[in-house]
């Protein structure tokens, strides 16, 4: 657990280093990017189930490549039949490796590159929004492979939102889309006035939000989108969630759209300030329609850059370091610390994989594991 912190400090550190003259220094965002994504990149089978899963699809992939058998009757096919971009993205690396932690590997860098280009692009301060990245969205990263990478392609097309081209917005959608089908939620987007929207009427929106996530208006919505993009019986698993009311939904929502809307004057007339804006309230949005779904919040991810920029342009656009912007420091902490702790030992101790062997009380390995010679020499292919 020493080493996640000493990472987050150390990305503190060079916030505070650099606020007032360096914080749009580009070489300060490869280092953190590229340390996280290494960080990440090189864990041995941390974050939980999911990387089970894929692992063992791009395996099957992989063995059939190098067996010379038919690579589109690998499993992966018949379990992500509307996603084939994904599913090709395991064939390309298939053809250079059959190692499982190299795809991760690969898979982890590719990842960050392209939170690399929209960070680049779109934030005011580099090491402060990657705080706040760290806080909200750092530690799926290490597992949720598909939707991670569907939602960091959908925000390279942010700019042709604020540029109004169309066809290019949407043939980036698209290619997003083929990862994972649940990026068609960030469609409506382009289609989002460019202004900011009275408060009044904004309050009145996410009330109306609250009062249908309170009712049973989400398992509906779970089965139009399984039934617009061909996947009924993923939409299936989804509405028959029944975790109960999600209290850290709520709080998240309206803590971040209190800290927004208290802010509100400040956030500049301009089209792409207005469109990060705008995401950072449809996120608030979301959060509150699916506060009872466990994995309703996860629709969200498409339109957390928009808090993520926001919030990074309010507490520092004045070089300054301000009372509000510290908070929200301590309140990124908190959302790391309490998803560190929560997720325990998915994440902690954490190991490399080139160290052989297990971590000792790693109950998803003992669970999901499908090939041991990885325990043994993790390089044995």
């Amino acid at each position: 657990m020493f080493l996640y912190l000493a990472i987050f400090f150390l990305i503190v550190a060079i916030y505070f280093s650099t606020y007032e003259k360096k914080a749009n220094d580009v070489r300060i965002l490869v280092f953190c990017m590229a340390l996280l994504g290494i960080f990440v990149g090189i864990s041995d089978m941390l974050g939980g189930y999911d990387r089970y899963i894929y692992a063992e699809l791009f395996d099957d992939v992989a063995n059939r490549i190098v067996n010379k058998e038919n690579v589109f009757q690998a499993e992966i096919f018949n379990l992500y039949r509307t996603e084939p971009g994904y599913n090709i993205f395991n064939v390309l690396i298939g053809l250079f490796t059959r190692n499982r932690y190299i795809f991760i590997f690969i898979t982890t860098i590719i990842i960050y590159a392209l939170l690399f280009a929209s960070f680049k692009r779109y934030m005011e301060n580099y090491p402060y929004a990657v705080l706040l990245f760290m806080g909200l969205w750092f530690f799926f990263t290490f597992t949720y492979f598909r939707q991670v990478m569907a939602a960091s392609i959908a925000w390279l097309s942010i700019q042709y939102i604020v540029d109004r081209k169309r066809w290019r917005f949407l043939s980036v959608l698209l290619i997003a889309m083929l990862f994972h089908n649940s990026a068609i939620v960030f469609v409506p987007l382009y289609f989002v006035p460019i202004k900011k929207f009275d408060k009044t009427r904004v309050l009145i929106v996410m009330v109306i939000c609250l009062l249908l996530g309170l009712s049973n208006i989400t398992g509906g919505l779970f089965e139009a989108y399984g039934s617009i993009v061909g996947a009924e019986d993923r939409a299936e698993i989804y509405t028959s969630d029944e975790s109960g009311f999600r209290i850290a939904y709520l709080v998240e929502a309206v803590f971040f759209l209190g800290y927004i809307l208290y802010n509100y004057h400040k956030i500049p007339q301009k089209p792409l300030n207005l469109v990060m804006l705008n995401m950072g309230l449809i996120f608030c949005a979301i959060l509150l329609i699916f506060v009872r779904s466990e994995n309703g919040g996860r629709l969200g991810w498409y339109y957390m850059i928009g808090i993520i920029a926001t919030i990074t342009y309010l507490a520092t656009h004045t070089r300054k370091i301000t009372y509000l912007g510290a908070t929200m420091l301590f309140v990124s902490l908190f959302l790391y610390y309490r998803i560190l702790f929560a997720w325990g030992v998915l994440l902690s101790p954490y190991k490399t994989f080139f160290t052989d062997g297990v971590r000792e009380g790693d109950y998803i390995e003992e669970k999901y594991e499908y090939d041991h010679n990885y325990d043994i020499d993790k390089f044995y292919k």
